[in-house]
């Protein structure tokens, strides 16, 4: 009977350490996740390391070690004799913490043998989690350095976001991002935008991307207005997570204004027109092949082809767009191709794209407004803003079903709208639709700086609206065209006999995707 007095000791003693243990655990979560600051001896913390200790790096490579002494009488931290600010110390132990300070540590120290920084430089690290790029600037001297993150990890990193830099225009000598926190952010113009206006005219920022494609380089170099590009550097990054890394160095060559930005350059002398650029010509080149040979049977060969499609977001980067928008012209129904194709299959690199949805066909309405996430534009794009006729017209065997009424083509209306053609046969159903300037509604929509893919079915129109989209320029404001070009093809019911709906032939269509892509148009077979 008196051996079980030991055990409930026993028992007692094990529950009292446990509930220490918790009522340790609890305030430590208070302090670090609440607070967001160091854990001191004053907030009941029992594991703090002693004011002394310091933090030294020997060495300036990636592979250089760090020393933690609690002597009194040890080399000193520089900055921290210098500045008397107190560091969170207690961060600096991880050996993950460490490499990542001596890396920075290099960078920098390189950046300022070439010019690029100073010991005197006002500087910013931006969307820098736990501050060890700031550390190291501070470690070399560059005292007057800071870094923001959504939440604070004070002293070396205050609250703050990239797309909102809580400090006045011109006011950084050097900016700072690394981790390639710009091509991860979901608002990289708002980025980009708020490092050159932080930074003084004459200043550098300095980004580290992993993205090494041409596109995804020139898409970088438009977020960043009234920059220029000094130069780059490959180098190899210090953990698995972003093993190599591209260095990009910028110089602000204007002066921002609180209503907007002054370029030292001149303006656009060539008015609408445009050059579709370099680099989305490389893209044309890896793009699969046109089908050269007219297809007998055409809703086959065409509809298979899209297995063979590469996808521009399969060949480069799509990271460094300010929106990213999906056009569907001639959209039809949802399932259409919107929610059957372009939801399921197009590689959206994990980005949120705008869908519009161009159908002039009443039918099919309805259901767009069950759609939140499209935005229903409900005319017929067309080459300019007027009224037109939408003929609704089929070829011999077409059936008509609950989702449409067959596939509409558009005129204009020149008089008394006829349902009759000119061999005396009923074609359809004639409506009178609103049709509008599809090219001018594109330029006020969407910019350079934009990712916008369009899916393009217009029974036809296609020869009257691509013409226009180079007349007015706005071609250049799209990165990938998926087109169906519409021409007198066999027909699937009645063999041997070609469609009377549409005059053009598959040597005209091959003419346009040709030339398209021979002016650096990433144009895609549709069916």
């Amino acid at each position: 009977m008196e051996s079980g007095k030991p055990n409930l000791l026993k028992n007692f003693l094990v529950r009292l350490l446990l509930f220490g243990v918790l009522v340790i655990g609890v305030r430590f979560a208070y302090v670090v996740t609440v607070t967001g600051e160091s854990c001191n001896v004053g907030d009941f913390c029992f594991f703090s390391l002693p004011e002394n200790l310091n933090f030294v790096m020997s060495g300036t490579g990636v592979g250089s070690s760090a020393i933690f002494s609690s002597d009194a009488g040890s080399v000193p931290s520089t900055t921290a004799a210098a500045t008397g600010s107190v560091l969170r110390r207690d961060l600096y132990t991880s050996k993950d913490w460490i490499k990542a300070a001596n890396f920075y540590s290099s960078v920098f120290q390189d950046l300022i043998s070439h010019g690029y920084l100073s010991l005197e430089s006002k500087s910013l690290c931006v969307e820098t989690p736990k501050g060890q790029d700031v550390f190291a600037l501070k470690e070399i001297g560059v005292s007057d350095s800071v870094g923001i993150f959504k939440k604070a990890s004070k002293p070396l990193v205050i609250n703050g976001e990239a797309h909102r830099i809580p400090f006045g225009d011109n006011t950084f000598d050097f900016v700072f991002s690394g981790g390639g926190r710009l091509e991860k952010s979901p608002r990289p113009l708002d980025f980009a935008s708020e490092i050159v206006r932080t930074l003084k005219p004459e200043g550098y920022a300095v980004v580290h991307i992993g993205a090494k494609d041409t596109y995804s380089f020139n898409s970088f170099l438009a977020l960043f207005n009234c920059c220029n590009l000094l130069t780059i550097r490959d180098i190899d990054g210090y953990d698995s997570s972003m093993p190599f890394i591209r260095e990009m160095i910028l110089k602000k060559e204007c002066v921002f204004l609180s209503h907007g930005i002054k370029k030292n350059s001149h303006d656009d002398e060539n008015g609408d027109k445009c050059l579709v650029p370099g680099y989305k010509q490389d893209l044309v080149r890896k793009a699969e092949p046109l089908i050269m040979e007219e297809p007998l049977k055409p809703w086959l060969t065409l509809k298979r082809n899209i297995q063979n499609v590469k996808y521009l977001p399969s060949m480069a980067d799509i990271s460094f767009k300010s929106r990213y928008v999906y056009v569907d012209v001639g959209a039809r129904s949802y399932g259409s191709s919107i929610g059957s194709w372009f939801r399921k299959q197009y590689p959206k690199q994990n980005k949120t794209f705008e869908v519009y949805a161009i159908e002039a066909d009443k039918t099919f309405h309805e259901e767009y407004k069950k759609k939140k996430a499209v935005t229903l534009l409900p005319y017929a794009a067309w080459v300019k803003n007027e009224t037109l006729s939408f003929e609704i017209n089929r070829d011999a065997g077409d059936k008509v079903t609950d989702k449409g009424r067959g596939m509409g083509r558009i005129q204009p209306v020149k008089g008394k709208i006829q349902q009759v053609n000119t061999m005396g046969r009923y074609d359809g159903e004639v409506d009178k639709i609103q049709g509008f300037d599809f090219a001018n509604w594109l330029k006020n929509t969407v910019t350079e700086k934009d990712f916008v893919v369009m899916k393009m079915d217009v029974e036809g129109t296609e020869f009257d609206l691509i013409p226009r989209l180079f007349e007015t320029g706005a071609i250049c404001l799209i990165d990938e065209i998926f087109l169906e070009c519409h021409y007198n093809r066999w027909q699937r019911c009645c063999p041997g006999q070609r469609s009377e709906k549409y005059e053009k032939t598959y040597g005209q269509c091959l003419e346009l995707f040709t030339e398209l892509r021979r002016s650096g148009v990433l144009v895609h077979q549709w069916w």
